[in-house]
């Protein structure tokens, strides 16, 4: 054989040069598969979407706090503030180990249920269009509620994880989880919070069905859900004529236009003005005191109108994002305490979503639901940020993750001490 005839077999033999689309794809692939996949996107959409929180809040509020005769950053230092806190306890939360947070389940659990009854103590709880669901100290206004819901999920992981053998017996599966989560969902309804209540009751459903509970509890469980919000809903006045607004259709002819359409109507006229690209940062009109609440339960309607289409896109990718976080986490442990626990916290940012972006724009009632670690609320942001430390740990704890880290962590050391080191003024 020739010289020109083995070369030409060598060169058939060697694999076809990988087209720029494959080799992207490739790359894509094993990003996706990566064990610091879930961690990244759940840490990088809860940073950005508290980053876009703040700035939303200071220019959502900065107009009615000058005409409340405040600080026009009094709000946004506020939030600021929660977030310095909130941070803090994302980390520390990260590091806990899973047998320490069930050893803290019950604790948890009591102290929600001591700090929800001082909604009702004179001169502690704080009330507000119908609902009574707050406590102020200290000049501020916190809602125990939110702890609430963080307590239940990590007690309802701890007790369902025990309970895994009998899980396929109903009254088992049901005990004590039901009963637990029932009396914090009393202590929510005496104060009239339908919102938070349909919250909890969502959670609940969830991590029976992630723990595996049989199916025919849950048309029970139905009929006592829409039994609870049509108790909820018949009991209070503003809530019920809000309803039927909604069901009848809000518009600036409707006869509820200056009551409780109001809300609505704005709304809605904010982010039909904002266009595609928003009247810019800063410039909204409906924050001029037309729009109530809208640095809390209406910003998404703030940022549609300064940020416009792109904006209110780009704050629901970003909450995709960290649901798909969330999930991937669900679905690639074997641990079912982090299968549980992770699952509550997926379903608590779902359904404040849900609710609070279909408010703004019509398709559901208004219930007063902020929008997750984006809306003005410090109780809320420090247990998002708190629950979300939590996943994130859970997520450091997959198979290699820790491993991936630690060598990221060696590979940013050893790029820094190739750096040059000024010392006694000359370059080493």
């Amino acid at each position: 054989m020739s010289i020109t005839s083995e070369t030409t077999l060598v060169a058939d033999a060697r694999p076809a040069a990988q087209s720029l689309p494959t080799r992207m794809a490739g790359q894509l692939n094993t990003r996706l598969n990566s064990p610091l996949t879930s961690y990244y996107l759940v840490l990088g959409a809860t940073i950005t979407l508290t980053g876009i929180g703040l700035v939303m809040v200071l220019s959502s509020s900065s107009v009615t706090a000058i005409a409340d005769g405040a600080s026009p950053f009094s709000e946004f230092y506020k939030q600021v503030m929660f977030a310095a806190i909130g941070f803090p306890a994302l980390v520390l939360c990260a590091r806990i180990p899973l047998r320490l947070w069930q050893a803290l389940a019950w604790p948890l659990l009591f102290g929600a249920f001591l700090i929800q009854m001082l909604t009702f103590v004179p001169h502690i709880g704080v009330g507000a269009k119908g609902n009574h669901g707050w406590i102020a100290i200290a000049g501020f206004t916190l809602q125990p509620a939110e702890v609430g819901k963080f307590a239940l999920i990590v007690w309802s992981a701890t007790v369902l994880v025990r309970k895994r053998p009998l899980m396929n017996r109903p009254l088992h599966a049901l005990i004590p989880v039901v009963p637990g989560a029932g009396v914090l969902l009393l202590l929510i309804m005496a104060g009239k919070d339908l919102g938070t209540a349909m919250v909890v009751m969502a959670i609940v459903a969830g991590v029976l069905f992630v723990a595996g509970a049989p199916m025919r509890i849950f048309a029970a469980a139905t009929g006592a859900l829409l039994l609870g919000v049509l108790l909820l809903v018949g009991t209070s006045g503003n809530r019920l004529h809000r309803i039927s607004s909604w069901m009848n259709g809000c518009s600036v002819d409707s006869a509820n236009y200056l009551g409780s359409c109001l809300q609505s109507v704005h709304g809605q006229w904010a982010l039909a003005s904002g266009g595609w690209w928003g009247v810019g940062l800063g410039a909204s009109r409906e924050k001029w005191g037309l729009l109530p609440e809208a640095h809390n339960d209406f910003i998404f309607a703030i940022i549609g109108e300064e940020l416009g289409l792109v904006g209110t896109l780009l704050v629901i990718g970003l909450l995709l994002t960290l649901c798909l976080g969330l999930a991937r986490i669900v679905l690639r442990t074997d641990e079912l305490f982090v299968k549980i626990a992770t699952s509550g916290v997926l379903i608590w940012v779902v359904v404040h979503s849900v609710i609070n972006i279909g408010g703004v724009l019509g398709l559901l009632p208004i219930v007063g639901m902020p929008l997750p670690l984006v809306s003005s609320g410090g109780t809320a942001l420090v247990t998002m940020l708190a629950a979300l430390g939590m996943v994130l740990g859970f997520a450091r704890r997959e198979a290699g993750a820790a491993e991936a880290l630690a060598a990221r962590a060696g590979l940013v050391q050893r790029s820094l001490a190739v750096l040059p080191v000024r010392r006694e003024g000359r370059t080493r």
